[in-house]
């Protein structure tokens, strides 16, 4: 069995020790699992065992029995399913996908179909199928479900680990395309404000003053009167909803966003937003074999257009 120790370090004391374990583990593991690992024994602090909220101190030694944590991700087995991809690029180390809007990335405890770790089994056939949690097979980083554009996923565990270390150290290039409500005061500029969970409601995030740095950069694109803006946006960061929470905190939601927005747009001017208008336009880093440089661009699906028709064409009958 194979076991593994970590000494806690200054800069993570007070984290709970499931976050901790989350962040220093090698492969992509789901927090429940953790949880449920901390739970059984499976890691524990100064030999005893913890519970998933205890807050780590400086020089706590934490054991894990890495084989059986990894075993437990494969209880429940994940299946393959022909769900069309549309792939930007491919080689014997990643694959370079086009994520529509209304994709899950990865299965949840309760989502064990129709996502993309699904459809990567079904179409990826030299896709490592050992090489980490088999419900995030392969995925280096994520998009929300109702969040279209380009994304990058690891063939093998060498690729898997060179990638992450490059989105961990900030190595990625990640441009995004956004409709905002309303204007912004800064045409162009830099968001930077701590986020973390939201202190009542765990399933959002939310402008904390203890929380994980989080920088967006933005330009303004195009501006429909007082209604709407289209924003180019570069995430330095990469934190959940980070750009939905950012721009929901200065007063100026994405568009269709269901748990951060307004939709004015769609109330108010009878335009159909179906989900929330963000889209991963670009993403460049270096290949995890040859080092090589690469930018990959995903064209803005058809919904994105339309709305910005529509909405040029609102602005023409206004002025």
């Amino acid at each position: 069995m194979e076991k593994r120790m970590y000494k806690v370090e200054k800069e993570d004391e007070q984290k709970r020790l499931d976050v901790y374990i989350v962040e220093k583990m090698p492969i992509e593991i789901s927090r429940n699992l953790i949880q449920n690992a901390i739970i059984k024994g499976q890691i524990t602090v100064n030999g005893s065992q913890k519970k998933p909220h205890y807050k780590v101190k400086q020089g706590d030694e934490i054991q894990i029995d890495f084989h059986e944590v990894v075993e437990e991700t494969k209880e429940e087995e994940i299946l393959p399913e022909n769900i069309p991809l549309n792939i930007l690029y491919e080689d014997e180390e990643l694959i370079v996908i086009n994520k529509p809007a209304g994709l899950i990335v990865h299965p949840t405890p309760s989502i064990k179909t129709g996502t993309l770790v699904n459809a990567l089994m079904y179409h990826v056939k030299d896709l490592d199928k050992k090489m980490q949690d088999p419900t995030r097979l392969g995925i280096v980083h994520r998009l929300d479900k109702e969040t279209s554009g380009v994304l990058v996923v690891a063939k093998n565990a060498f690729s898997h680990h060179l990638l992450s270390k490059e989105f961990k150290e900030r190595k990625t290039m990640k441009y995004y395309l956004a409709l905002i409500e309303g204007t912004l005061k800064e045409k162009e500029g830099e968001i930077n404000l701590p986020l973390g969970r939201h202190p009542i409601l765990r399933h959002k995030r939310a402008v904390v003053y203890n929380g994980r740095e989080a920088l967006t950069e933005y330009k303004v694109l195009k501006e429909f009167e007082d209604l709407a803006t289209l924003v180019w946006i570069r995430l330095k960061t990469g934190r959940t909803h980070q750009i939905r929470v950012h721009f929901k905190y200065i007063g100026n939601p994405v568009i269709g966003d269901s748990l951060y927005g307004k939709n004015k747009i769609e109330k108010n001017l009878q335009i159909p937003v179906d989900r929330q208008m963000l889209h991963a336009l670009k993403l460049g880093f270096y290949h995890p074999k040859s080092n090589e440089w690469m930018e990959f661009l995903a064209p803005l699906p058809d919904d994105f257009k339309n709305l910005l028709i529509s909405l040029t064409n609102l602005k023409g009958r206004n002025s």
